[in-house]
């Protein structure tokens, strides 16, 4: 059975996760400066078999359109020229990286490892999937 890939796009960094082959559990992959995503996606890709890509959608509070929209909307479109057999869906990112911090306290992750760049961004994209996978049923 092939993965679902969830990235967490950032302007900076991107965190991924992805689901075992059997589609049951939501593990964090990896963080990948944003400058280097689409070369990352095209190694994985070809080395994987992905049914899926899920990417955080930022919306404000409000449920507009953040700083971070256009930039998100730009990376789909690219994924949808690179990528053209693989569904693309969006999740909802609000809030998961303060989420993903207060996960990181409560595991009991030392300061240090907290701090550590890219760390949010995995538990974010981690936790999307997790709650995607929750929502459809697996």
């Amino acid at each position: 059975m092939p993965r679902i890939l969830c990235i967490d796009y950032g302007l900076k960094r991107t965190g991924i996760a992805v689901t075992d082959p059997m589609q049951i559990i939501a593990t964090g992959l990896t963080t990948v400066e944003t400058n280097k995503l689409t070369v990352f996606l095209k190694d994985y890709c070809a080395k994987e078999e992905v049914e899926l890509f899920l990417v955080g959608e930022p919306r404000g509070l409000d449920d507009q359109d953040t700083h971070a929209s256009e930039p998100v909307r730009k990376f789909i479109a690219w994924l949808k020229r690179h990528f053209p057999k693989t569904k693309i869906e969006t999740i909802d990112e609000r809030y998961t990286s303060k989420m993903a911090s207060r996960a990181m306290i409560e595991m009991g992750m030392k300061k240090k490892d907290r701090q550590r760049k890219g760390a949010i961004d995995e538990i974010a994209a981690t936790m999307m999937l997790q709650e995607w996978m929750e929502r459809r049923g697996s």
